[in-house]
């Protein structure tokens, strides 16, 4: 986790200060619906954003809907035809799937 951010049930809010305004402020991140929360301090921060999450989560059991879940582990990338030749052609001479190729540099890269 970044040191700008927090977590709370699965969900990843940000931190941001507004020195014209005096307050932190944030916003849930991953997720398509815009959430934010703010506070005068970082412990109100925190208790703003856990308290959103909160009622976000019992206003979708309420309506009896799935809520959304950050980072769903998929997403659409452009790499232009040349490097998606050779990456399949990679895959193929390793015997692995185009997605395990990506997981697999995504890892080496990040971690």
């Amino acid at each position: 986790m970044k040191r700008n951010q927090m977590q709370y049930k699965g969900y990843t809010g940000s931190i941001e200060w507004s020195e014209p305004d005096g307050v932190f402020y944030g916003k849930v991140l991953g997720i398509k619906d815009l959430f934010l929360y703010e506070g005068n301090t970082i412990e109100e921060l925190r208790k703003d954003f856990h308290g959103f999450v909160d009622e976000y989560l019992q206003d979708c059991k309420d309506k009896n809907i799935q809520p959304e879940k950050p980072y769903k582990g998929n997403f659409n990338i452009r790499v232009g035809s040349d490097l998606h030749t050779l990456a399949i052609e990679r895959a193929d001479k390793e015997g692995i799937s185009l997605n395990k190729l990506v997981c697999n540099a995504l890892k080496a890269y990040l971690l």
